[in-house]
């Protein structure tokens, strides 16, 4: 062996020395991994990821809202002193790109991933896992962003909207029927909406599977329709006393419900017309725009959701943000529950960064244990405020990271999606405690 191969043998047996003794150290960072920063004036990686182009749900409002925030925080001299750098990735609503945008963010040495959309949550939080890359402000429709412990929700995701939704309907329905994608993801949403209506003595809701892409939803429609028929009172029977004496049809089918209600509204022949219903992120203001406004099908239809209506005041400092340095991009849309996620999502993150000394290095692993410890976040009172200790879980099964159980209830009126009259905010963590969980 010639004296250089001895010089570069050696060479490679002490840093891989150094570097197992730095992995049994805990370090947070190892030079050139994921998750490196440094001090005051370095510029923090972050990470956004969302479908887009997909044939099934899409959200490019999120990795849009992620790129205003970017330019937005950076014109004010950035946060605490530090610039960030925002990656924005196409997760293709598959599971292989989610684990591409997470393996992504670890090559780029992002310090977090920030209010980001995938159903495949077992994908890209293994990865993120292993490179202790906190996930901040997912929008909550993977089991895994309410298990993993690096995982920081600002929402109660889909479990709170269902359960929101059972509670809504249940206080006017006699019967259910539920339209729901026939995915791992969507296996849980039957449970979490019988968790409502039983807080109200409903029946459980009809489950019916549909494919979360398909372009024909007649089946579904036809089958939607005869289950949420209540039965036909007996002659002379005294009128029900509770007034829950309407059918109700809830789809939760993300892009694809305004698809279904098409397909409905074409097989309801007899005008039975029963009370629709869905959730935040299936149906949103731009739907109702699109499909006629006061006249669209949707008027009167109910909407559970984790937000404050988009007229509220407080959200009008992500207006001004989007109206300074988004004018102009229409994937950015105040009333988009995704860019409204993102908006929050980016908030916490703001305001952990901004709980480091002025010279303390930021990396991943640091980041997530100013999470884990620090005092509660605030939002601008858009969330209550948010806290990740352990004391602060919830003993909800399979989901014990939901720390925001409030949902709003909403309905549409003359063609805007208001406060529903004489409806408050509720926290639904209780009734998803007696939920039983998904197998």
């Amino acid at each position: 062996m010639t004296t250089r191969r001895r010089v570069t043998a050696l060479s490679r047996t002490l840093l891989a020395t150094a570097t197992g003794a730095c992995l049994l150290a805990g370090c947070g960072a190892l030079p050139g991994g994921s998750g490196g920063s440094g001090g005051a004036g370095s510029t923090l990686t972050v990470m956004t990821f969302a479908p887009e182009d997909s044939r099934a749900t899409n959200m490019p409002g999120m990795p849009g809202m992620a790129q205003t925030y970017e330019r937005w925080v950076n014109a004010k001299g950035g946060i605490n002193g530090h610039r960030i750098r925002v990656l924005t990735c196409n997760e293709h609503n598959t599971a292989g790109g989610a684990a591409d945008c997470a393996r992504r963010a670890i090559a780029e040495k992002a310090v977090a991933v920030v209010g980001s959309y995938s159903q495949h949550g077992r994908a890209f939080m293994a990865p993120l896992e292993a490179e202790g890359i906190p996930f901040i402000g997912g929008y909550g429709v993977s089991s895994e962003e309410f298990q993993s412990t690096l995982s920081y929700p600002v929402n109660g995701g889909q479990p709170v909207l269902l359960a929101g939704a059972g509670h809504q309907l249940g206080r006017a329905c006699a019967k259910v029927a539920l339209v729901r994608p026939d995915t791992l993801a969507g296996d849980s949403l039957p449970l979490q909406l019988n968790a409502g209506l039983k807080t109200n003595q409903v029946p459980e809701a009809s489950d019916i599977r549909a494919a979360e892409d398909s372009a024909d939803y007649t089946p579904q429609a036809r089958e939607a329709l005869t289950d949420s028929s209540p039965a036909a009172p007996a002659k002379g029977a005294a009128p029900v006393k509770d007034g829950k004496d309407k059918g109700c049809v809830a789809a939760v089918l993300g892009a694809r419900t305004e698809t279904f209600f098409d397909a409905f509204r074409r097989a309801d022949a007899q005008n039975r017309k029963p009370q629709i219903s869905s959730v935040l992120g299936s149906v949103s203001q731009a739907m109702v725009d699109r499909t006629g406004g006061k006249d669209s099908p949707f008027e009167g239809a109910y909407v559970t959701s984790w937000y404050p209506v988009a007229s509220d005041p407080l959200w009008e400092p992500m207006r001004r943000a989007i109206t300074e340095q988004a004018f102009g991009d229409n994937s950015v849309d105040p009333d988009d529950s995704g860019a409204q996620t993102t908006w929050i999502a980016y908030t916490v993150f703001s305001e952990a960064v901004k709980r480091f000394k002025a010279d303390e290095p930021i990396t991943s692993r640091k980041l997530a244990q100013k999470l884990n410890q620090a005092e509660p976040f605030k939002t601008g009172g858009l969330t209550p405020d948010l806290s990740w200790r352990y004391q602060d879980m919830r003993a909800v099964a399979g989901f014990p990271r939901i720390v925001n159980g409030q949902v709003t209830f909403q309905v549409v009126q003359q063609g805007r999606l208001v406060t529903q009259p004489g409806e408050q905010s509720l926290d639904m963590t209780r009734t998803l405690e007696s939920a039983p969980r998904a197998s």
